[in-house]
């Protein structure tokens, strides 16, 4: 193999950079064509990408049901609504921390984990980056699947019928319903990341005005905002709201700790830092919020409009359908849920495990092999289970899994940020025996960070003396992994940011 040096990077004035000869790389078990950095020619995506992204990502049935889960566990709508809000405050910062270095040398956030954990160690954040994302990709295509059932059932009425024997507790109409979805996820994913740009851009418009026209019929039938925003929640004084607002606030954090990771998946197609930042800091926090209010609004009205309904059905909204009368609203309903979630369903949780899987075996695994992975072990992973209730969705799943990213994304903003100050040899991610080998390619200070972190985070589910610690999961992973990181990395770098010898 030749000389990484002799392959030619150029950096442009603005600061990114690109290989313009690569034929070094060609053959090294480090890189194939998906993992290859985007050339400068090919970063394509504007602000307005970056921004109906978040927008298709927020608007989907997860975000509705965390913050109308919220709302079943006692919290009224301003309480939710400031949640889940200062929660995606504070996520944004990793967000964009972590994106930064995507639009710079247009890598994806496998590669970009070479630079801290090694050309063999990346391996390790990229699959549980991975697993949590397969989890993820089995919720969203049981949703989906279950809208698509409501959906046939409401528009083909022997479609019930015909499929009614069950299996496992469910009719075969659901199971066949999600087989369907689950197929045209995997089509979307063999189409590539082109197709994922433009379903972003169409769908997030039209999910947003299919759900504000819900909101108005909820509002309507519910004689106006007056009743909805007057009903008052079972955390009326500090001692019940903190308990549940600690872990919640951690939960919505989780619930984009796998984007904090993933984002230069995105952004090394962006066309500049400034755009990149600027789609993603106006859109996060605003379709959250306001995509989470609607959720709120629905929620609070279909209790008053049916006050007999238990909230178990009234917090799910494909269960609140249920009690629909009209076809037409129910058709409308399934059918925007069904588009949602296909759209972040792609977007959120298939682009990076696939590149994560092709990260692991780069000569084996394309990233449309890597997507269909993906879609196999989520089905594995029993995603009806996960979301059996509000209390196992929010407190067991999202604030299960945020300490393990949180630790990640600790070392990832210390090792760009603080030791390595934002420079990166592009050529030497892709070649074996540099400087990112570490030690037989793992850097076992990020991962004993790493290992520490996760450690601190999880001990309250074995010691209830430290429930506490569990409860700030993100915070606690991160803060600790960051730390041991930098104290175990400090004398190793130069104020260059190369390793010593």
């Amino acid at each position: 193999m030749s000389d990484p040096e002799s392959s030619i990077v150029k950096q442009t004035e603005d600061g990114r950079v690109e290989i313009v000869d690569g034929t070094s790389l060609i053959g090294s078990p480090l890189y194939n064509h998906d993992l290859a950095p985007v050339p400068i020619s090919e970063r394509n995506w504007t602000t307005y990408n970056f921004a109906a992204l978040w927008m298709s990502m927020s608007a989907c049935i997860p975000t509705y049901i965390l913050a109308s889960g919220l709302i079943a566990e006692g919290m009224n709508w301003w309480q939710s609504l400031l949640t889940i809000f200062i929660g995606n405050v504070i996520v944004l910062v990793p967000i964009i921390l972590n994106s930064f270095p995507g639009t710079k040398y247009g890598i994806p956030f496998p590669v970009f984990a070479r630079s801290a954990y090694g050309t063999l160690g990346s391996n390790l954040p990229a699959l549980m980056r991975a697993a949590v994302a397969c989890g993820w990709f089995g919720i969203q295509t049981w949703i989906g699947g279950t809208a698509v059932n409501v959906l046939l059932s409401s528009i083909i009425p022997q479609w019930s019928s015909a499929l009614s024997a069950e299996v496992f507790g469910y009719t075969l109409s659901v199971w066949a319903s999600f087989a369907l979805f689950w197929g045209l996820n995997v089509l979307v994913i063999f189409r590539g990341m082109d197709q994922v740009r433009r379903l972003a851009g169409l769908a997030a418009p039209f999910v947003f005005v299919m759900t504000a026209s819900l909101c108005f019929w909820a509002v309507s039938n519910a004689n106006g905002l007056g009743q909805i925003l007057s009903q008052e929640g079972r955390l009326n004084d500090p001692s019940t709201f903190f308990p549940k607002f600690i872990p919640a606030l951690s939960a919505m954090i989780g619930f984009w700790a796998t984007l904090s990771l993933n984002m230069p998946d995105f952004t090394r197609f962006g066309r500049s830092q400034r755009e990149q930042t600027v789609g993603q800091v106006v859109a996060l926090p605003l379709a959250m919020t306001v995509y989470s209010g609607m959720g709120v609004l629905i929620t609070s009205a279909a209790v008053i409009i049916y006050p007999h309904a238990p909230m178990k059905d009234l917090w799910d909204p494909i269960k609140l359908s249920g009690q629909f009368h009209e076809p037409w609203l129910i058709g409308m309903a399934m059918f925007t849920i069904a588009v949602a979630t296909l759209c972040v369903n792609i977007a959120a949780n298939v682009v990076s495990p696939a590149n994560d899987f092709a990260n692991t075996f780069p000569r084996w695994i394309s990233f449309r092999t890597g997507g269909l992975i993906t879609g196999v072990i989520g089905i594995f992973m029993q995603p009806w289970r996960l979301l059996a209730d509000a209390d196992s969705y929010i407190f067991g799943w999202l604030q299960g899994y945020s300490g393990g990213l949180g630790s990640i994304a600790g070392v990832l903003v210390v090792d760009y940020w603080l030791l390595k100050r934002q420079n990166l040899d592009l050529p030497a991610l892709y070649l074996e025996d540099n400087r990112y080998t570490y030690t037989n390619g793992w850097n076992f200070r990020a991962v004993i960070a790493t290992l520490l972190g996760c450690i601190a985070a999880w001990i309250g589910l074995l010691l209830p003396a430290l429930k506490v610690l569990y409860e700030y999961a993100w915070f606690i992973g991160f803060g600790v992994a960051a730390l041991v990181y930098l104290l175990l990395s400090w004398n190793a770098f130069k104020p260059s940011g190369n390793i010593t010898k």
